[in-house]
């Protein structure tokens, strides 16, 4: 089981914009964007910048999250219960996203792909 299953079912309840795009979900869940994104939803595909966020993130607000997986790549994609899924490509030179949950979990996605995973309590980091 991938360790992004700790979004599956959690609704998305605040997005934070700033230097990085911040999705927080229920139960103390997070997602930290700092590459360029894209949202495919009822409308097309919408491109979403940290830096310039378009307003079509804010579609997402109270939706769940259906899946989330990262690619072989280092690409992380969110799909939601609405059928909007939005997907944040790996960043060749910075790290370009970040999924943290409960007890210390956290998941980040290097340069060029890497992922890199400290698991829960125990403050472990695997590769």
């Amino acid at each position: 089981m991938s360790p992004l299953h700790l979004l599956t079912g959690h609704e998305l309840e605040f997005i934070r914009l700033g230097h990085a795009i911040v999705l927080g979900f229920s139960g103390d869940r997070h997602v930290i964007i700092e590459a360029p994104a894209h949202l495919d939803g009822p409308d097309g595909r919408v491109d979403i910048e940290p830096d310039d966020p378009s307003d079509a993130i804010g579609t997402l607000l109270g939706d769940v999250v259906r899946e989330a997986r990262a690619g072989e790549s280092g690409q992380l994609r969110i799909s939601f219960v609405s059928g909007a899924e939005l997907l944040v490509d790996a960043d060749a030179f910075a790290e370009s996203w970040a999924v943290a949950g409960p007890d210390g979990f956290l998941i980040v996605c290097l340069a060029r792909g890497e992922l890199a995973m400290w698991g829960g309590a125990s403050g472990k980091m695997c590769r």
